[in-house]
């Protein structure tokens, strides 16, 4: 490990990692010397993530799934087992976010399909990870959230509900795992950023005028680095 690469030897899990605020996450990572494993549900979208790690000299492995069907979860978390014997870092960024519309307009189905991946499958994610998390030396466990998630807005009722119960999941864990005080748990609210979920919410919005999301993955990776205590909750402005 180094000031350059202070990932150096670890191994990530970046879900959603096929663009925007995944992507950017696990590219910094690779770049700060961490093995990432990239996970997200179209493959070639993956592998051109892939390919720009190891443009740049980093390390990667692409695991293509969709995290909401079957047990490939738990298929995942045996393979990282046998490879890799230990996690260091788990970032849970990806998110669906279903029809913005008052709540008593909110279709059932897409609603199900929303906590499926928000809530479930992080759940499932921490379920399977959590003994090779233990295994690590430290551990960080990063939860990507949004401002909705603890401040209830106008027709983000399905998206904002989906928020606050993941961000309740992850205090909980938080608490639960403070004790050992080898495993971190960290909430992110990126704020406003140019992602593909954003120009959904806001059509009409100037792309160019929001941030980056590399700048979201510079100050993840600000934050990992530093003395942040488990459990926090973390804004990212500008």
């Amino acid at each position: 490990m180094t000031d350059t690469k202070p990932f150096d030897g670890k191994l990530a899990l970046v879900t959603g990692a096929s663009r925007g605020i995944g992507a950017a996450t696990a590219e910094a990572l690779a770049a700060a010397g961490a093995h990432v494993i990239l996970t997200a549900r179209t493959a070639s979208a993956l592998e051109e993530v892939e390919d720009r790690i190891h443009a740049a000299g980093g390390a990667a492995t692409i695991a293509p799934m969709d995290l909401t069907e079957g047990d490939h979860i738990k298929k995942l978390a045996e393979a990282v087992a046998v490879r890799w014997g230990s996690l260091d870092l788990l970032v849970l960024n990806a998110a669906m976010l279903g029809s913005l519309s008052p709540v008593e307009h909110l279709d059932p189905k897409e609603l199900t399909r929303v906590f499926a991946l928000n809530v479930h499958a992080n759940q499932a994610l921490i379920a399977a990870f959590d003994p090779l998390l233990r295994r690590a030396e430290k551990a960080d466990v990063v939860g990507i959230s949004s401002s909705v998630g603890s401040e209830p807005r106008a027709f983000w009722g399905g998206y904002g509900a989906s928020k606050a119960a993941f961000e309740t999941l992850l205090g909980a864990y938080a608490d639960e795992t403070a004790h050992g005080g080898k495993l971190r748990v960290q909430i992110i609210d990126p704020g406003a950023t140019r992602t593909r979920m954003r120009q959904l919410a806001f059509p009409g919005e100037e792309p160019e005028a929001l941030k980056a999301p590399e700048v979201v993955a510079t100050e993840i990776l600000g934050h990992l680095t530093g003395a942040a205590i488990t459990g926090a909750r973390h804004r990212i402005d500008g």
